[in-house]
């Protein structure tokens, strides 16, 4: 029996808030779930004060990592890098509605390592993950 999702989830999937590239972004970073193959490139163009003024994803995945994706580039839009980096998780989970099973957790959660790991490269100074060089990463994280 497939697993019932909530409507939310079936629009952002179909209709992706956000989908594509930025011409020139500031933070690009991307990540891969090594359990099933789901791979999401965030891109974020930010102001000298470190607002979020653009945010692109892209990426092969589930139903339920674009969807989340999507979700959270809605989200994020205005946010500072600190309230970005610093989003809980369970703020994304809600924002789904619909319960994700611990085994999904992973594909649900892709897009928040991806922006948060990009985030402290970019505030650590190390900037891995430019638009020339794309940074991956297999998440671990659950």
């Amino acid at each position: 029996m497939p697993p019932q999702y909530s409507g939310t989830i079936f629009e952002h999937f179909r209709h992706p808030h956000h989908y594509g590239s930025l011409p020139q972004p500031d933070v690009t970073y991307e990540d891969v779930n090594p359990l099933c193959g789901d791979r999401i490139r965030i891109e974020l163009n930010i102001t000298t004060d470190q607002t979020i003024t653009a945010v692109r994803f892209r990426g092969d995945s589930c139903i339920i990592s674009r969807a989340a994706a999507s979700i959270l580039t809605d989200i994020i839009q205005g946010y500072t890098l600190q309230e970005a980096n610093a989003l809980p998780q369970d703020v994304l989970l809600a924002a789904l509605q619909t319960p994700i099973r611990p085994a999904r957790l992973k594909c649900a959660l892709l897009s928040l390592h991806a922006l948060q790991a990009g985030i402290t490269a970019y505030l650590t100074g190390s900037k891995p993950g430019t638009a020339a060089a794309p940074q991956v990463h297999r998440s671990n994280k659950s």
